[in-house]
């Protein structure tokens, strides 16, 4: 297996992060989602100068997988406010969790969430929680294997299309002690 170095965003890489992330959420949610919706949403997400205000926020910490100078995939960890189902202390989100589609099944989407888990661990969190369409059923596999429990639902807007989102939880203690292991 190729190792893929994995650092911390920084907010010079503001413009290429916003095209990766555009083009990896238009490649996995376009088909099941009306275009002119789906461009509002990706607008409003993923342009330069909101990736630039996430790169340079202290309480958000976006980690970019570097494949051959091009980014591989990347994860956002920080501190947002959950839904009320998740109950565990000192919450922190997973709010991204993207590997490109021809890096998959070279252990990055692993590697990656190992580095979320010390993230998450270095912002002070406990309990690290995540939003995942209910129609995502390989994401969902994914974040079960990775010890994640489904605690409830939250509301997803793509543009003005209200969607559900099931709210999964895992322990940060546990799944650092499960990547270390």
């Amino acid at each position: 297996m190729t190792a893929f170095p994995i650092r911390l965003g920084i907010p010079a890489d503001a413009p290429a992060l916003a095209r990766f992330a555009a083009r990896t959420f238009e490649e996995t949610f376009g088909a099941a989602n009306d275009p002119a919706h789906l461009a509002q949403h990706v607008s409003a997400a993923y342009g330069a100068e909101q990736q630039l205000r996430e790169l340079s926020d202290p309480g958000c910490r976006t980690l970019l997988v570097d494949a051959a100078g091009e980014l591989a995939g990347y994860a956002q960890v920080r501190h947002h406010p959950p839904p009320p189902c998740v109950t565990g202390p000192a919450p922190v989100e997973l709010a991204r969790f993207y590997v490109d589609r021809p890096w998959h099944g070279r252990g990055i989407a692993s590697r990656l969430m190992a580095r979320v888990a010390e993230t998450a661990a270095s912002l002070g969190g406990q309990t690290l929680w995540l939003g995942v369409w209910e129609a995502n059923p390989r994401a969902i596999a994914f974040y079960a294997k990775n010890g994640f429990s489904d605690v409830g639902s939250t509301d997803f807007l793509v543009g003005p299309d209200r969607q559900t989102d099931r709210v999964m939880v895992v322990d940060v203690g546990r799944l650092v002690g499960a990547r270390s292991a």
